[in-house]
């Protein structure tokens, strides 16, 4: 039981690694906007994030051995770089005008993820206190 009580400010958590491994790595893109070479990264969690907080997961219960096995989706960000095409002649692939989009809309998203867990955890603490 206690882990339902706990279950959307552990993936709130999840989200806000994510966001946060996110900022991480347009930072690193827009730190090396001038490196000759150089190819962006990118996280995805997103999806996995959206399907979690809507309760939209999975599981299969395996009742002989030749049962293929099921996993629910996992909520683990993943980064990927991204070797598409170069926007310089250098080979260097980051759109500085896009990773910092990027890093304004990610800071945005954090900042309502710190709002609903904050909003979690005064759900839990009036419960608490209404419980006398």
């Amino acid at each position: 039981m206690i882990d339902k009580i706990f279950n959307n400010a552990s993936i709130l958590q999840k989200g806000l690694d994510a966001s946060w491994l996110k900022n991480e790595v347009i930072t690193n893109n827009i730190a090396n906007v001038d490196t000759p070479g150089f190819k962006s990264s990118s996280v995805s969690f997103e999806s996995a994030f959206k399907s979690a907080l809507n309760g939209e997961s999975f599981a299969a219960k395996k009742t002989r051995d030749k049962h293929i096995n099921f996993q629910s989706q996992s909520l683990e960000a993943t980064v990927t770089t991204n070797t598409g095409t170069s926007n310089g002649l250098d080979g260097n692939n980051v759109d500085i005008d896009y990773e910092n989009a990027e890093l304004a809309k990610n800071t945005i998203y954090y900042n309502t993820l710190i709002e609903q867990v904050t909003s979690e955890f005064r759900k839990l603490s009036a419960a608490i206190n209404n419980v006398e």
